[in-house]
């Protein structure tokens, strides 16, 4: 089986029994994969590994491509594996970052991976905390009631955007599948899907390029995150946020029970965190 939810930003609380009680009859090699804004790889905290070993200690495997809030540098520094085809940071053994540009065969389906997004949530400015005025910055917007900005290296990486060589590695992985695949996983939406969605949302570099793949790529569903709100935009994009929504079922006759889901154009729906 194969479920994917949206940002969790270092909220797991959905993926407990009474949220999630699929789960009884999972294991390590069905997933639950999180389109971006993960949020537990971020300060090495007690709590946090608590958590990922929470994550570990579940029956299945959790998977997840990044979004914009995460800490890129701690990421980085998690071995590097090669996993149903292509790589991965092994975070836990069983609790993986699918990287950018990448495409993964996963109960005979292809899935093709681009994290990344553009912070929506920098209006009031990104501060270098190196800056000699950093904390007479940081209290003025704060006395000010603007909240809004993030901090270079604690809140914000300039990571959270693609590189060129990730760009490249993306679109050696599209022409290596001739431009097909089933399931696209991203953060971030195409301009026109972002676009469709509010009018005030702004076209960057990431979103122009996933605009040609969408253009180019032939696919069944496109599953994303970011925009926090749970619905499909169309009948191929599917915004997920609380929502975990199954995508793929193959289950032998001993792990087959009644499901509480509900089934909504071809996709299953779970439970809302509440």
């Amino acid at each position: 089986m194969v479920f994917i939810t949206g940002d969790c930003h270092g909220n797991f609380r959905r993926f407990g029994r009474r949220y999630f009680p699929e789960q009884e009859t999972m294991d390590r090699d069905d997933y639950i994969i999180v389109a971006g804004d993960f949020g537990g790889v971020w300060a090495d905290t007690p709590e946090e590994n608590y958590w990922l070993d929470w994550l570990e200690q579940r029956p299945f495997t959790t998977l997840f491509v990044d979004g914009n809030h995460e800490n890129f540098r701690r990421l980085d520094t998690f071995p590097v594996r090669t996993w149903h085809g292509g790589s991965v940071h092994q975070i836990r053994p069983h609790v993986l970052h699918l990287m950018r540009g990448q495409l993964y065969e996963i109960m005979g389906k292809t899935f093709f991976t681009m994290g990344g997004a553009k912070s929506h949530d920098v209006e009031d400015g990104i501060l270098d905390p190196a800056a000699p005025n950093f904390r007479a910055q940081q209290s003025a917007l704060k006395r000010s009631g603007r909240n809004r900005f993030r901090v270079l290296g604690r809140s914000w990486w300039p990571e959270e955007l693609p590189s060129d060589e990730e760009y490249h590695t993306a679109l050696k992985t599209l022409e290596r599948t001739n431009w097909q695949v089933d399931y696209v996983i991203t953060h971030c939406a195409s301009t026109s899907i972002a676009l469709s969605m509010n009018r005030h949302n702004e076209a960057d570099h990431l979103t122009e390029f996933l605009e040609m793949v969408d253009r180019r790529l032939e696919y069944e569903y496109w599953f994303f995150g970011h925009f926090h709100d749970n619905r499909s935009v169309d009948q191929k994009h599917i915004l997920l946020w609380e929502q975990i929504v199954q995508i793929l079922r193959e289950e032998p006759e001993r792990k087959r029970q009644h499901r509480s889901c509900c089934f909504l154009s071809g996709l299953s729906f779970g439970k809302i965190l509440q």
